[in-house]
């Protein structure tokens, strides 16, 4: 059994080698310790402030794993957008103004990268905030009346709260005077990056021709 003396030695080297040792984490060179930490992902290689209109997050954002019901009854999958950059835009059938304005202008910025590959030309998707009243079919005919190439889709709730608010968008049931509803949502539109992450956003008002010039850019800049 150790005696007073012996143990009291032990504890004051014990401590003494705790301390040599926050000393060397805390004060001891960190180059080794930052050349071994793992790469992070960056979005594409150009600069944000050559954008006109689209604003790049500094780090794309991960997406959750998300199945839309697209206008045709299949399964749109987050997996099927990657390879193309999207833009995602939150409206309803019955809105009365923005929502029929923003797919007019996609229309024309749709227009303006027609003549790029198929393979890595941008996609516009429209979900609906209003599941309860648009089935797949009537969102789908309601957005190719705008542009035949734009996809259409709804997700149930709750699954339609999460996917937008992991995409930063909000969207609310109104009741009218007549006894219906309207939908209040965000009319901004959200920039899916060909991993499917979130890299950017672009806010109203709405120019077709910076939209198109931004996303035709980034087309070509990405590998």
């Amino acid at each position: 059994m150790f005696n007073r003396t012996t143990l009291l030695i032990l504890m004051a080297a014990l401590a003494a080698g705790l301390g040599l040792w926050a000393a060397q984490v805390l004060f001891g060179p960190q180059r080794t310790v930052a050349a071994a930490a793992p790469a992070v992902a960056e979005g594409p290689a150009m600069d944000p402030a050559s954008m006109k209109t689209v604003r790049l997050f500094p780090q794309p954002r991960k997406v959750p794993d998300f199945t839309l019901l697209e206008s045709d009854g299949t399964a749109l999958s987050a997996k099927e957008l990657q390879g193309r950059w999207t833009v995602v835009f939150f409206g309803f059938t019955h809105c009365p103004d923005i929502c029929p304005t923003t797919l007019s202008e996609l229309a024309l910025v749709q227009k303006q990268w027609a003549g790029l590959d198929p393979a890595t030309r941008p996609q516009v998707l429209f979900v609906s905030v209003d599941p309860e009243r648009d089935t797949p079919g009537k969102t789908g005919e309601y957005a190719s009346y705008f542009h035949p190439d734009t996809l259409a889709a709804i997700l149930p709730e709750p699954a339609l709260q999460a996917f937008a608010n992991s995409l930063g968008m909000v969207y609310m049931k109104v009741p009218t005077e007549a006894g219906d509803y309207t939908m209040d949502h965000s009319t901004a539109l959200v920039l899916l990056d060909p991993r499917g992450r979130q890299a950017g956003i672009i806010r109203p008002p709405f120019v077709p021709a910076d939209i198109a010039a931004d996303l035709i850019e980034l087309s070509r800049a990405t590998p």
